[in-house]
């Protein structure tokens, strides 16, 4: 399998994925601790020891003023190929990307990526309003309350586009809800139903309480390697291949109304690189800060044929699209960075048919999104990759 320059993607693989388990107390550890421990994680999973690591990959909004050469230096190691990543919700799978390369290229040959966070009120606060010079500048001075009434707003425009109602976004929390009641390091398990979400308090109209992400603390991982290393380690364990990566940027410059992401301009390139096609995948991990971002993003990758967004959440509500089988963001928890993160660790997961009671049978393709970095109206960074299972 090639890139789309040409390069061999068989000869990188992805050897794991790890996440230290999301809390909703922020804990005494520091968010370097919390990396560090994801760190550790991935290398017992992996079977790499630490002098092996010649690559590190960091995304964090409260590792800060530390970066990742810090991190580099905390953990002992010399690294030949060193990343920070802001990229948000997009942060995972940018940093894939590089990584990628890097390992295609000879600029490293065992790469750990890392993100994470840790808030406190206070960290939160600071977080989303100042998040870049626009929200700082404009946003902030009208104490609108961070995201949550950005993406109220365009809740609601989605919902006038489309003809849906409350109880149409509600089906997507219940169908995570029950995925998350399958996976211990889930933060929010307890059964949800449709009148229960319905009958959350409001947050910004027409959001309610579960249709809001919330935050906690944590931090993921990911090794990637060149795959004779990785095949040498954990003979055993299916590695992961990437077999095909797409980014778009600041697509329609914050022109648009948002109920689009760059990921309609990249999915056309995404499915002729994967030679796949939508029916083909066994499961997704969607970035879910809002319940409507699930909808744009699927609907934007192909997953809904002529526009038909109810026939899209029938199959989500129903479990025959699986998708965000962690529970997704929503239900898991997001931490910080580690968000963008979050749903790639589960494919890997997932391919690697170790998710316990929610595993998907026979997973063999999955398909990633990230979705991040609000610039005063909506996110302006989108990406997406499509993972196989390495054969036995």
């Amino acid at each position: 399998m090639k890139d789309e320059i040409g390069n061999d993607l068989a000869a990188v693989a992805i050897a794991c994925g790890v996440e230290v388990p999301y809390r909703r107390q922020a804990p005494d550890d520091t968010t370097g601790d919390l990396l560090a421990q994801a760190f550790a994680l991935a290398l017992r999973r992996s079977g790499f020891a630490a002098r092996e690591v010649d690559g590190l990959g960091v995304a964090s909004f409260t590792l800060a003023p530390d970066h990742a050469i810090d991190m580099a230096w905390r953990l002992g190691l010399s690294p030949r190929w060193c990343m920070d990543d802001c990229h948000g919700g997009a942060s995972g799978i940018n940093l894939l990307q590089h990584a990628v390369r890097a390992v295609q290229h000879g600029d490293a040959n065992v790469i750990v990526l890392l993100a994470g966070d840790r808030f406190e009120a206070a960290d939160f606060k600071q977080l989303v309003e100042h998040y870049n010079l626009t929200t700082r500048t404009y946003l902030r001075p009208l104490e609108n309350g961070g995201p949550n009434s950005l993406f109220a707003m365009l809740t609601m425009r989605h919902a006038q586009r489309h003809g849906l109602e409350a109880r149409d976004y509600g089906a997507l929390c219940v169908a995570q809800r029950a995925w998350a009641a399958l996976n211990p390091g889930a933060v929010y398990r307890a059964p949800l139903t449709l009148d229960d979400y319905l009958a959350a308090p409001r947050v910004a109209d027409p959001l309610g309480r579960f249709d809001c992400v919330p935050v906690v603390c944590g931090a993921n991982a990911i090794v990637v390697a060149r795959a004779d290393l990785v095949a040498q380690r954990a003979p055993a364990r299916h590695a992961v291949r990437v077999r095909a990566l797409q980014c778009r940027y600041n697509f329609d410059h914050q022109a648009g109304d948002g109920l689009q992401t760059g990921l309609a301009d990249l999915a056309a390139s995404l499915w002729t690189q994967a030679r796949a096609r939508p029916e083909d995948i066994d499961m997704i991990s969607v970035y879910d800060d809002y319940p409507v971002m699930t909808l744009i993003q699927l609907a934007d990758l192909g997953f809904a044929p002529a526009g038909d967004l109810r026939a899209l959440i029938t199959r989500i509500a129903s479990h025959e699209l699986a998708v965000n089988t962690s529970g997704g963001q929503l239900s898991a928890g997001q931490a910080g960075a580690a968000g963008g993160m979050h749903g790639l660790v589960e494919a890997i997961v997932q391919l690697q048919g170790e998710a316990g009671e929610r595993q998907v049978r026979d997973a063999r393709l999955a398909l990633v999104s990230g979705y991040g970095m609000v610039q005063y109206r909506h996110g302006m960074c989108a990406n997406a990759v499509v993972l196989e299972r390495e054969a036995a």
